[in-house]
């Protein structure tokens, strides 16, 4: 999707960069894992985190990438990283802890089977934690028309509709969490939290249910209810900044 690893960390930046106002979130980070951390551009972004005070204070915040590269060279740059090689459908090996952020840009797109991997991730995770996937958006609108592209590796569209619906049925709280949908660059962002609610049947489970979880954004709540169905038209989603992205032209 990038060019090199410059030009990923360039578009991981502008998450970051906003992430990283927010100073009692900040605060309560001890432990991170940078999902497919490529050359770990963003893991040294983390890595390298300090206080807002005048004499800032490093937070030094455990930071592990997890990619298929054989090592991590900047790994040895900085005592507060670490490597894992591992297909991270494989089974991703959490510390004592677990995990209170996982840090996915540009990579979820490879899943395989990505209802397993999102469950999975769940459960390296410490109660409460951040996930942060940043996804291709692969179906889209070019001089009127339909436009689909698939890079190898890729199996799955992945639409703004069905990151929501996995993100809930597999226990992570969308409610309150934070979306981005970027028509110019065709990159969907989901910023969601591990709930109290266990991943639930993929079989059984209707919208209906995952309304009654409260697991969905209230305008996502609304359609269904509307509807019996969740229509993008429907979806008013928040961000970081506090701006509403409607959906309703899309």
């Amino acid at each position: 999707m990038f060019k090199n690893d410059n030009e990923s960390h360039e578009h991981s930046l502008e998450i970051l960069n906003a992430l990283g106002q927010y100073e009692d979130f900040m605060l309560s980070i001890k432990t991170l894992a940078d999902i497919g951390c490529g050359s770990g551009k963003d893991l040294v972004w983390w890595a390298t985190r300090t206080t807002n005070d005048e004499y800032a204070k490093p937070l030094n915040i455990q930071c592990q990438g997890i990619d298929i590269l054989d090592s991590l060279p900047i790994a040895k740059q900085y005592p507060n990283i670490t490597y894992q090689k591992v297909d991270f459908e494989a089974g991703i090996y959490p510390p004592p802890d677990k995990f209170d952020v996982l840090w996915c840009h540009n990579v979820f797109q490879y899943a395989t089977n990505p209802i397993k991997t999102l469950t999975d991730w769940r459960d390296i995770t410490t109660e409460g934690a951040m996930l942060a996937i940043s996804v291709p958006q692969t179906t889209n609108i070019h001089h009127k028309d339909l436009d689909f592209t698939q890079q190898d590796g890729c199996y799955y569209h992945h639409t703004i509709v069905s990151l929501i619906h996995m993100l809930a049925v597999t226990g992570w709280d969308c409610k309150a969490g934070f979306f981005k949908v970027d028509p110019v660059g065709n990159w969907l962002h989901a910023i969601v939290y591990k709930s109290n609610k266990e991943p639930m049947d993929l079989k059984t489970t209707r919208w209906y249910d995952l309304v009654d979880a409260k697991l969905l954004p209230e305008s996502a709540e609304k359609s269904i209810l509307a509807r019996g169905f969740l229509h993008q038209r429907d979806l008013v989603l928040p961000w970081l900044d506090k701006s509403l992205t409607w959906l309703g032209a899309q």
